[in-house]
Order: C-alpha cells, then structure tokens, then sequence
C-alpha cells in the first residue's frame, strides 16, 4: 500500500474503499448549495480533495455504476485522468445523460477514484509493426458473439 499526501478542504471524511476488495474511492460533492444538472448539461463538481501522487502513478475519475445507471449521470471525459505533477482540487466533469434533471447535494457521492501505476513511453519509428494474428482487422472484426 502507498501513502498519498491529501489536502481536504471538503466535510465529513476523505474517500476510502467501501469494501476490502474495492478498486475505488467514492468522490463526494463539495459544494455550498445544491446544484441541479439539466437534461444534457455538464459542470464541474469540485470535491475540497488535493493530492500529490508519486512518479509513475495516476489517479483516474471514474462513474458511479448506480448513478449512471438510475439516473443516467455520467463523468463526461471518462476516465478523467489526475496527473502526478497536479496539485490543485479535484474536480469532476458530471453530464446528465437522462431525460430529467438531476439534483447534486453537498456530501453525495458523484464518481470513483481509482490510484493506478502507469508508464512513459518512446515512439521508436519503423519500417513496419511485427505480425499479430489479428493483423489489422479493427472495429467488430472479432466477431459479436
């Protein structure tokens, strides 16, 4: 387990896992008032969380299953990626993907957060890629089934 350094200007307490087997967070809403997303619309939710990964890790915002399935709200640019050299407030990108509009209130929980090891890559130019058995087929070329 790595430690994060966390600033938290949100209420009540910092994201944890639910259950022990849990890959992410819970993002609640830091916010004064409620705010309410109309059919279509999108905001920017800030969370009161700062964080400060260490090298070679990324912190991805990700929907809630439940609010995306019963209410259709969704984080917009999903995954959202938190870069480790980011050190100001998470924000979350939420869109109202349903027919009704949706009502946020201060501490619900709007989006996951997920902590995950990444890497850096150099493009190495050539002639041609090696063969894959899937070769260049692309879109629905594995079939439906």
């Amino acid at each position: 387990m790595i430690k994060i350094p966390v600033l938290f200007s949100g209420r009540g307490e910092l994201p944890h896992y639910e259950t022990p087997f849990s890959a992410g967070m819970d993002l609640r809403a830091h916010i004064e008032a409620p705010i309410t997303l109309k059919t279509l619309e999108r905001k920017i939710i800030p969370t009161g969380l700062s964080i400060a990964l260490p090298e070679g890790y990324e912190a991805q915002v990700r929907p809630r299953s439940g609010l995306a399935a019963k209410h259709g709200i969704s984080v917009l640019n999903s995954p959202g990626t938190i870069d480790a050299d980011y050190r100001g407030e998470i924000g979350v990108i939420l869109c109202n993907l349903s027919q009704e509009d949706y009502t946020i209130s201060s501490q619900d929980r709007i989006a996951q957060l997920v902590i995950a090891k990444h890497s850096q890559v150099q493009w190495q130019i050539v002639g041609a890629l090696p063969d894959s058995e899937r070769g260049t087929r692309g879109f629905g070329s594995t079939g439906k089934k």
